[in-house]
């Protein structure tokens, strides 16, 4: 979604899915889809004017005590030997608003992370609890243009599942799923259709979490309170 070039947005809101994007927009905001592999667009957000950068969206379990529908406020974004800070006051408002949201460290991926042996080797090697494919991209902008910069994440995949081949399907530059290519990912494996099907109703749940966190945090997601 395009910054107006009327409009003075608050937040840059960075998502990996159209779901996602759906949910995350509202006034003040901009969402940019796409994470690490749409640098050019967050950048070009920036340009418009904002006070800071979010990613926001579902992501991948790395220990076993997450649920999905588990909310993750990060505390740092981890990526290869590089750990980026999540600005303090942020942290702290995010938090605060989201009763029950685990407070730690995400991982930043650049592919999807998709078997439980892999889960338990990046936990082990980051320290972190969760990862996705969108933070790691969206903190290094921020800190790259000198912005406040957070995290928060919603786990879809618990840590103990493997994604189907079907789930990794490539996706459009909107964030909507290519339909086609998980219908040809089927059919060409049709034994993984049990676990789409888990995926799909865990996804509904991290969603549903997704929507309510995103009410909590109302006007300019957390950085800003509605008078500033």
């Amino acid at each position: 979604m395009p910054p107006s070039p009327h409009i003075r947005p608050y937040v840059i809101v960075v998502t990996g899915m159209a779901f996602e994007a759906g949910i995350a927009a509202g006034p003040g905001v901009v969402v940019v889809t796409g994470g690490a592999a749409n640098a050019d667009a967050i950048s070009a957000a920036v340009r418009q004017g904002c006070r800071g950068i979010i990613s926001f969206g579902v992501a991948g379990g790395l220990i076993p005590d997450l649920k999905p529908g588990a909310c993750i406020v990060a505390r740092s974004i981890v990526t290869g030997d590089r750990k980026y800070k999540a600005h303090r006051e942020w942290f702290d408002r995010l938090r605060s608003a989201i009763p029950g949201s685990i407070h730690a460290d995400i991982a930043g991926a650049t592919s999807p992370v998709r078997s439980p042996n892999d889960k338990r080797k990046m936990a082990v090697a980051t320290g972190a609890v969760a990862v996705d494919m969108e933070s790691a991209g969206s903190a290094i902008a921020a800190f790259k243009h000198k912005l406040p910069f957070a995290a928060l994440r919603v786990v879809a995949d618990p840590s103990h599942r493997s994604l189907p081949p079907a789930a990794l399907s490539e996706r459009l530059v909107d964030g909507t799923t290519d339909l086609s290519a998980v219908w040809r990912s089927i059919v060409a494996q049709p034994g993984q259709l049990g676990g789409l099907l888990r995926l799909a109703f865990d996804t509904r749940t991290a969603r549903a979490a997704l929507v309510r966190s995103r009410r909590r945090l109302g006007h300019g997601f957390g950085l800003i309170t509605q008078a500033s």
